[in-house]
């Protein structure tokens, strides 16, 4: 074996930490869209309902669940591509990381968070921020000197 094949096999603890925060970043995201569309009151479906009847909500509903599972497969095939070692879903995540750093930087400052009650900014704090926490330190934890090299060695190997 040479040292790149070595290096693959024993991934450094930081590229094993930021695959179980993009895993977690995945589960909170989900979780954020169960508990606004159908737990925490008013409840999005119940908005929706009002808004547009019972058949239209339910359809909007199931297309919001839709999008929410494509795009939670495409960014977890990307993170156990990372964890393989491809630099080029590292890439794909971190200008990931960049543009929703950029969009809760952006609803930030539209006063997005401008609510009532001290819960209702605390959740929409935590909604929007502790997804984008999790990803940015996975991202930041893939570029650190031994990840880079384990980075370097797999590209080196395949």
């Amino acid at each position: 074996m040479n040292s790149a094949t070595d290096l693959r096999g024993a991934r450094p603890r930081e590229v094993e930490t930021a695959f179980l925060l993009l895993l977690a970043a995945i589960a909170v995201d989900a979780l954020v869209w169960v508990l606004d569309t159908f737990v925490l009151s008013p409840s999005g479906l119940d908005e929706m309902r009002d808004e547009m009847g019972e058949s239209e909500a339910v359809r909007q509903v199931a297309m919001s669940a839709g999008f929410l599972v494509v795009t939670s497969g495409l960014f977890l095939f990307f993170v156990f591509q990372m964890r393989r070692g491809r630099t080029w879903a590292r890439n794909i995540l971190a200008v990931a990381a960049a543009l929703v750093t950029f969009f809760v930087i952006n609803s930030m400052s539209t006063n997005e968070f401008d609510k009532e009650s001290l819960t209702d900014v605390i959740y929409d704090v935590f909604v929007s921020v502790s997804p984008v926490l999790l990803v940015a330190g996975a991202v930041l934890l893939t570029f650190l000197p031994t990840a880079n090299r384990y980075f370097s060695a797999t590209n080196r190997a395949g």
